[in-house]
């Protein structure tokens, strides 16, 4: 009798859509009218750390609330994805800086500065929507970043410096390195003491060596209670785990603020290189840059000495398109 009555509502409900959003507040009738029209979208994965985008190109804002982006990655009952990225106009007089802006909302609704894998999904969205170029200057919330796409059809993100300071990360944990950076310093946290290297790359990142990831680690638990740390981290922050395979090859696990698990993580690679070299445990490398094995795939990380900038390579593939209804 329950379901029968859900479906009865489920009918009324549409039937009477012109009456129900006359009785709605305006938010509420802008969703149901978008609702209504539906969502053109594209999926785009990197290394299977997916994303739904959207081609908001003549906007300066993205056209979908946090609320519908969240349930656009609904898996069951909508698209399904690690967060939304809408691709915008240039900032109003700043035409000559930007080609674009991108922002992204998570899939719980927040937003983050930026997003490693999520860029080359954008570049690649914008290529394939015709925006043909061998680069893209793209406006974040973590300030200008430039992918550049190559003919082999990998994607080669300049990431910027990493930033060391460590109330700028922001971590609250007493600073123990060069320049009031935060490497192996002591963290209590789940019951556990860990040695912890803070980095952030327009975003927090917490960093921890382990000798084996399988064995050394509750990821289910461990993860969230470190994220949501706002004692040591008071913006939260993205946990990787990391095993170091070799000199020039890491392993990884990530927790990602506001996602939890996801197959990828690419500001998480540039920051666990970053913080591996600083840490002693691998030397710097050369143009071929460090391997980092993610549970997606590998992506290629390089920081160069002479511009103390952060590159990293890596795939970014359309998975399909179509245009989603939101429930």
């Amino acid at each position: 009798m329950l379901s029968i009555t859900k479906a009865a509502l489920l009918l009324i409900g549409i039937g009477a859509s012109n009456a129900w959003t006359s009785i709605t507040s305006p938010r509420a009738r802008t969703t149901t009218l978008r609702a209504s029209a539906g969502v053109e979208f594209a999926k785009y994965e990197g290394l299977g750390n997916d994303f739904i985008l959207v081609d908001d190109r003549d906007k300066l804002d993205p056209s979908l609330t946090p609320e519908e982006s969240a349930r656009l990655c609904d898996r069951n009952f909508c698209v399904g994805g690690d967060g939304v990225i809408f691709a915008l106009k240039a900032p109003e007089g700043s035409e000559d800086d930007y080609d674009f802006t991108m922002r992204i909302y998570n899939s719980d609704g927040s937003e983050p500065e930026m997003c490693g894998n999520g860029i080359r999904c954008l570049a690649a969205f914008l290529r394939d929507l015709g925006e043909d170029a061998s680069t893209y200057r793209i406006n974040t919330l973590a300030g200008p970043i430039k992918p550049i796409m190559n003919e082999d059809g990998s994607i080669t993100v300049d990431m910027g410096e990493p930033e060391l300071v460590g109330p700028k990360v922001p971590t609250t944990l007493e600073p123990n390195g060069d320049g009031d950076s935060v490497v192996e310093q002591t963290l209590e946290c789940n019951g556990k003491t860990w040695k912890v290297n803070a980095v952030s790359m327009g975003n927090p990142h917490c960093i921890i060596f382990v000798d084996d990831l399988e064995n050394d680690i509750d990821f289910e638990k461990d993860g969230p209670a470190l994220e949501s740390n706002t004692d040591a981290f008071p913006a939260k922050i993205n946990v990787e785990f990391v095993q170091v395979m070799s000199p020039s090859h890491l392993k990884m696990k990530v927790w990602e603020r506001g996602a939890g698990p996801t197959l990828a993580c690419g500001t998480g690679a540039c920051a666990l290189t970053v913080a591996a070299i600083r840490a002693g445990k691998i030397p710097r490398s050369g143009k071929e840059g460090t391997r980092v094995t993610l549970p997606g795939g590998d992506l290629f990380i390089e920081w160069r000495e002479e511009n103390n900038r952060v590159y990293m390579t890596g795939p970014a593939d359309l998975s399909f398109k179509g245009t989603a209804q939101l429930k």
